[in-house]
């Protein structure tokens, strides 16, 4: 995601939001997300719906890694083992980017605020 900001100036008032605590945050109008609602929602990718099953590849992996996961899954469901640590890496990536990418954003509007 390397969007840019579209606004030049932060708006957020960072004195109350650090004053805040979770207990303070009013998420009545939010209505909360239902079994069927998960149940019928689409994945997608840039924008680009895609099925949740799975897709049968044939891919060469260092010896060293296959035998890790063998060893962890003890013989059985090492490619499971493989595909949520595959999944667990990308979730961690995109949220780490995302945080990373509105920090800067928001260190660069309080600088140009300051200057």
């Amino acid at each position: 995601m390397n969007k840019k900001s579209t606004s030049n100036v932060s708006q957020t008032d960072w004195k109350r939001i650090k004053a805040m605590d979770d207990e303070d945050i009013d998420l009545s109008d939010i209505p909360e997300i239902t079994e069927d609602q998960i149940a019928n929602s689409k994945l997608r990718l840039n924008g680009k719906p895609f099925s949740k099953g799975k897709v049968r590849v044939n891919i060469f992996l260092d010896a060293e890694i296959v035998a890790y996961f063998k060893t962890m899954a003890g013989g059985r469901g090492y490619q499971t083992l493989i595909n949520e640590s595959l999944k667990s890496n990308i979730r961690n990536n995109n949220l780490e980017s995302t945080i990373r990418r509105i920090i800067r954003e928001e260190l660069q509007s309080t600088d140009k605020v300051k200057a």
